[in-house]
């Protein structure tokens, strides 16, 4: 099933992934403890940001791209019962 938001601009839509259940020595985390995940995988892109010139400037990550961003960066969206987040592309930290 395709996503149904197109991205304008610079803009990225990147689905987040899943926060850990239980620490590495195997304790549960409850849901009120868990960290907000910094991970996700791109599922869409922009067609790129529009330099003073006129040029487009290309975005430098792909569909499918695993990646790093802030912890409070983006806006969370929900999308046929799934969770998104659409951040510009400047607020991801690197690609994995």
């Amino acid at each position: 099933m395709a996503l149904s938001i197109k991205p304008l601009a610079d803009r990225v839509v990147i689905k987040a992934a899943a926060a850990e259940a239980t620490t590495k020595s195997g304790i549960i985390i409850p849901d009120t403890a868990k960290e907000k995940p910094q991970r996700g995988e791109v599922v869409a892109v922009g067609a790129g940001k529009v330099a003073d010139n006129g040029t487009t400037i290309k975005p430098e990550v792909a569909v499918g791209d695993q990646v790093l961003y802030g912890k409070w960066t983006g806006t969370e969206i929900t999308v046929d019962g799934e969770d998104y987040l659409i951040m510009q592309e400047k607020d991801i930290l690197a690609v994995l």
